[in-house]
């Protein structure tokens, strides 16, 4: 089971990839990476043979992230990289990596070894070889694999595989080896490359050429030659890839980005960004020095007013001989990578250090050291918030708010109670009321950052009148200790947008409902149960999902059994009004094989209990599956939001030129649904729609989430016009950099006045439109109204914080700091109290939520890293199976070797098998368990975490130890 750490290594491998795969020395770093299969060893052998070194060390870099991980794969790897040469990229990994002067000095020495590589190699292939492993440039393998490939096919043959090593050498190898050809006597070849350290500003190789040949004084016969049958046709093979087989700057990213608009490129004092009169507006407090906020709509340009602000006071601080240190929190990965490589990156790096850190992309535990070396951090908001704590708690060295002199908080509207920003601000606020105290004793203060939070719309908080709406902004405006809050309506620069609402009108005959509902009603006869809400709601589910717990703490299997699948089919029902019949029975086919497989024993022998519930329930699909087949085929019964959907699509591609648009929906199974219905309709097609899907990330919902990489993928290709339509759950709402769009459809999914707005401003095309498709049961149309009347009421309540005095409203923040310190105090004095009610784990039970046997005690699970519960009794395996994991197989993870674990007796889903050092643990999830503390039964716990209870953590030594004892008595015996 992949931990924390797992990630970040893996993200920090995938971000040096372009780094790695031209440092790796790929023949000599294999045969030390012991925990990588001997077939995918062959495979990146012949990856080697047919493809070159480039491409080797890419396949090299994806197997080693391969899941799943062994035990310390990580340092393995890096140890493999030392001993088999590959300093240089050990250096990355291990966060030794040179200064940027260096690295592109190196990038240089690269490109003109790879210019001059067609004279090299006519070298005298032994002695140089020599020479550079007495020097150490070689280790005893290469030293050896030379001196054969020279013997065997010649000098050039060996001088070609001496190149491809030394150029993967640590910085400093070319003096090294320019000092070589000098004591070898190699003049012309000496000649030829010694001034290259100083071509670091090279533009081509026109410029190159002049300079060899101003300090060599060579012929031009003579450079004709070399710069020819340099990188275009690349004879010798040393850079069997596209990256190192261009210009120089393809070798360093940041030379690549195009001047953003508003700027032009050149040295860092060509980097001016131009703001509008409206953004340079809003930015005049921040550039005073105050704490704001700025509101403006999506699509008006705040980050770059966040950029021009972040300069300008790195700027100020620079003129006064002080350090300036800016952090830019963000509350979702993707947004790190992107505020980097659009905005800040392009914009400031010629000037400033920038860098960012996210858990899904750099080694947190070096995030103390980025922050020191850095000007610039751009970083997911728990990120920091973790390391403000380890300098509180004195763990170690971590992050202090008084290292920081600027704090860009971006969608700022979430610094409310429970939000990540909230804990950051609480520090901040705590620090902010002490330093009051201090100063009126004449006592030091610490310094504290300046605030800047970035919205388009801060919402109203659910207030119904105009009093509480300005409350909630002012507790916002109080929680960021904002001086202002700074708006600006865009006028002439606003787009004007045509909204409208799609009436849906009910369908006249439901048969596939029907048949779905009269199953329902026989469950419920069945079980006896009586709801009082309508079927197909989103209120059924919540009954439905309350039964089954209150059954599973009370031991009532038949009642359990029949609200799981009361709730299926609930969801079958909402699928076929939202979306297709198709996709509601593709669905219900896809539960009841789940379920049929948990009754499926993996051991003959083993006999798993079906009750009698569970038979009528199996047979009661069964005996309605054909029909609804039969019914989900017929055209004539497709509901109306979907066709309203169809015509709203086709209309709004064939009334433009070039259509781009966002369709946004509720769950992650109806966004896919809608996805694959577009991509089987021929007609849209026709007209040139290309589709795909865009969801979350996290693992709360049965669909397969989506990774950050293939958001990224998805985000890439529709900015690029590969595809001009995205389905979307509300991750596409706000912050992602999804590019000008001429429509925007809510397909029957309204949630708040943040959201409308958030999604209205993703139409920044001219002449877009807003679409709502009011779907059955959804209300969504009532929601568009109350969301309509209380952004009105938000601007108002704007505009009515804006009138007031400045003491008037500094006084009233201050109030509601005060109250709002008070209340962390209180909620922590009560944490505390709650904290000494913590149960001995003798105290707990557990017991399978289906068939309610009980399976363990409390002192059988220890913690693995705080987060893995395991149970270690020998005795605990007698009473589950294993069985495949079906998650992973859709996942296409074939290489995914642990499986899942299931209650003997009746099939129920316990938990995983987990490798862990070696040792093989039954993982247990407390979500598939009813728990019994002091005879009080709870069958509500979805996180171990929310357990009074202290588990001790894994004893490896005594579990590995025992283990050894029973190979030993199995040997004896």
């Amino acid at each position: 089971m992949a931990s924390d750490n797992d990630a970040i290594h893996e993200r920090l491998i995938e971000d040096l990839r372009g780094r790695l795969q031209h440092t790796i020395k790929v023949e000599d770093v294999l045969p030390h990476l012991h925990f990588i299969e001997p077939a995918r060893q062959e495979q990146i052998s012949q990856k080697l043979n047919t493809d070159g070194p480039a491409s080797a060390a890419n396949l090299l870099i994806s197997v080693v992230v391969e899941k799943p991980h062994t035990e310390g794969w990580f340092r393995a790897f890096v140890d493999a990289l030392h001993h088999g040469g590959s300093e240089f990229a050990a250096d990355y990994l291990e966060l030794n990596s040179p200064d940027a002067d260096v690295e592109a000095e190196n990038d240089c020495c690269v490109r003109l070894i790879q210019l001059l590589a067609p004279s090299l190699m006519n070298m005298k292939t032994d002695q140089v070889c020599n020479h550079c492993y007495s020097r150490k440039l070689l280790t005893d393998v290469e030293n050896e694999k030379i001196l054969a490939e020279t013997r065997n096919h010649g000098n050039g043959s060996g001088a070609r595989v001496l190149l491809s090593r030394i150029v993967r050498c640590r910085p400093g190898w070319f003096s090294e080896f320019l000092e070589i050809l000098r004591i070898t006597e190699h003049h012309h070849l000496y000649e030829l490359t010694g001034g290259s350290p100083e071509s670091e500003k090279l533009k081509n190789q026109a410029a190159a050429e002049e300079k060899v040949q101003a300090e060599s004084g060579q012929s031009e016969k003579s450079m004709e030659i070399t710069v020819t049958e340099g990188p275009e046709e690349d004879s010798t093979g040393l850079y069997a890839s596209p990256d190192l087989s261009k210009s120089m700057e393809d070798i360093k990213p940041e030379m690549r980005d195009s001047p953003p608009a508003g700027t032009t490129r050149g040295g860092p004092e060509n980097t001016e960004i131009v703001l509008r009169d409206y953004q340079m507006e809003v930015a005049r407090p921040a550039l005073e020095g105050e704490n704001i906020i700025i509101c403006l709509p999506t699509g008006s340009g705040k980050t770059r007013v966040a950029v021009y602000i972040t300069q300008k006071h790195l700027d100020r601080r620079r003129a006064q001989g002080k350090p300036g240190k800016v952090v830019v929190l963000v509350n979702k990965i993707p947004l790190v990578e992107q505020h980097f490589a659009t905005e800040f990156s392009p914009h400031l790096k010629p000037t400033y250090k920038v860098e960012r850190v996210s858990g899904d992309s750099q080694l947190k535990i070096s995030f103390t050291k980025i922050v020191e070396r850095n000007d610039i951090i751009i970083c997911t908001a728990q990120i920091l918030e973790n390391y403000l704590e380890r300098a509180n708690s004195g763990e170690d060295e971590g992050v202090k708010l008084s290292d920081l002199t600027l704090i860009v908080i971006d969608e700022c509207h979430h610094t409310q109670k429970g939000g990540v920003y909230n804990h950051i601000m609480m520090r901040y606020l705590k620090q902010k009321h002490k330093n009051l105290k201090l100063k009126k004793e004449q006592k030091e203060t610490v310094q504290l950052p300046q605030i800047l939070g970035l919205t388009a719309s801060p919402g109203v908080g659910g207030a119904n009148t105009l009093n509480k709406a300005e409350e909630h902004i002012l507790r916002i405006c109080a929680n960021l200790d904002a001086s202002k809050i700074m708006t600006r309506s865009l006028g002439k620069d606003k787009k004007e947008q045509r909204k409208s609402i799609l009436t849906v009108e009910p369908r006249r005959e439901d048969p596939f409902g029907c048949v779905i509902k009269t199953i329902m009603h026989d469950i419920h006869a069945h079980a006896q149960l009586s709801p009082t809400c309508e079927l197909g709601s989103q209120n059924y589910e919540q009954w439905a999902v309350q039964e089954e717990r209150q059954a599973a703490k009370k031991g009532d299997q038949t009642v359990r059994v029949c609200a799981e699948h009361l709730r299926r089919y609930n969801e079958g029902l909402i699928l076929s009004n939202t979306i297709r019949m198709c996709d509601a029975l593709s669905f219900l086919n896809k539960f009841h094989g789940e379920q049929m497989k948990k009754k499926t024993a993996p051991d003959e022998e083993l006999n798993i209990q079906i009750t009698p519930t569970e038979r009528f329930l199996f047979k009661l699909f069964q005996d309605n599956k054909e029909e609804l087949e039969k019914l989900a085929q017929d055209p004539s019964y497709e509901n109306d939001s979907l066709s309203k959907l169809r015509t709203k699509i086709l209309h709004e591609f064939s009334s433009r030129k070039e259509a781009r648009g966002i369709i946004f929906t509720k769950t992650r199974h109806s966004a896919i649904s809608l996805s694959q219905w577009i991509q089987e309709n021929p007609k849209f097609a026709d007209i040139g729609v290309k589709p795909s899907h865009v969801i979350g990330g996290g693992d709360q919902s049965d669909t397969k989430p989506m990774t950050a990489a293939e958001q990224k993928d998805v985000l890439k290709k529709f900015k690029s016009g590969e595809l001009n339509l995205l389905i979307a759950t509300t991750v596409a709402e706000e912050g992602l950099d999804i590019p000008d769009c001429n429509f925007v459809i809510r397909y029957g999914h309204v949630t708040n006045e943040i959201a409308m707005i958030q999604s209205q401003g993703r139409g920044r095309a001219e002449d877009s439109t807003y679409t709502v498709v009011d779907v059955k049961n959804s209300g969504v149309a009532e929601k568009e109204c109350v969301n309509e009347y209380r952004e009105e009421m938000m601007n108002k309540a704007i505009q009515k914080i804006k009138a007031r005095n400045q003491p008037e409203y500094n006084k009233q923040i201050t109030e509601y700091q005060i109250q709002a310190i008070m209340e962390e105090r209180v909620r922590l004095v009560k944490q505390k109290k709650k904290a000494v009610k913590i149960e001995s784990p003798s105290a707990v039970t557990f017991s399978c939520r289906n068939c309610n046997q009980d399976v363990c005690s409390g002192e059988d699970i220890q913690m693995i890293e705080n987060m893995h519960s395991v149970n270690v009794s020998p005795q605990f395996s007698e009473l589950f199976t294993q069985r495949e994991n079906i998650a992973l197989q859709e996942r296409r993870l074939d290489y995914e070797t642990n499986g899942v674990i299931a209650c003997k007796a009746c099939g129920q889903n316990w938990g995983s098998m987990m490798m862990y050092r070696g040792i093989e643990l039954p993982c247990l999830h407390v979500k598939n368990f009813v728990v019994n503390i002091n005879g009080k039964k709870n069958s509500n716990y979805n996180k171990w975490s929310e357990l009074p209870v202290k588990f001790p953590a894994f004893d490896y030594i005594n579990h590995a130890s025992l283990m050894v004892l029973s190979l030993d008595d199995e040997e004896t015996e």
